[in-house]
């Protein structure tokens, strides 16, 4: 009698354990399409789209990254003017402060040009390898490529570019 007991207490305790393990996984989430860039420029749609970009490369990133974006022009050339050099002096700010390894820093603009600009003039007095496990992620035209590449490699930073496309 005491065997059957115990067998059946037994049963009662490993049965619904087997019962767990043999359902099935919940589905895994999907991640969803990378974003395009807009055709157009709109300041909330480039927002998204450069914080897309920015989230799918924060792989092996271990601090909140610094993003620069340029807005699009407004046709207020004193404004416009005054964006381009608050960005500017940020950039240039952050960068001599000095950048330790770990963070990213990212640039984007609907208009590439002068974010290249603005990434250029702020490695202008980057020591070299200062900035060695740096990630440093354009996103902008090809065009600007290989000046932005330029300006940036001296400091020893891993250098990402991607097409706003």
């Amino acid at each position: 009698m005491k065997t059957t007991v115990r067998l059946m207490l037994t049963a009662c305790l490993v049965l619904p354990l087997l019962a767990a393990c043999s359902k099935e996984e919940a589905p895994v989430a999907t991640t969803a399409a990378p974003l395009t860039a807009p055709a157009t420029n709109d300041d909330a749609a480039w927002r998204a789209y450069v914080s897309d970009v920015v989230t799918r490369n924060l792989e092996g990133i271990a601090n909140q990254p610094y993003v620069y974006y340029l807005p699009a022009e407004t046709g207020d050339a004193e404004a416009d003017e005054g964006s381009y050099a608050r960005m500017l002096d940020k950039a240039r700010t952050d960068v001599a402060r000095g950048i330790v390894r770990g963070n990213m820093l990212a640039y984007a603009s609907s208009d590439s040009s002068k974010m290249a600009d603005i990434v250029v003039e702020s490695f202008q007095d980057v020591s070299p390898d200062t900035m060695k496990g740096v990630r440093v992620l354009f996103i902008g035209d090809a065009g600007d490529r290989d000046r932005v590449a330029e300006a940036v490699s001296p400091a020893g930073v891993d250098f990402v570019f991607v097409e706003a496309r």
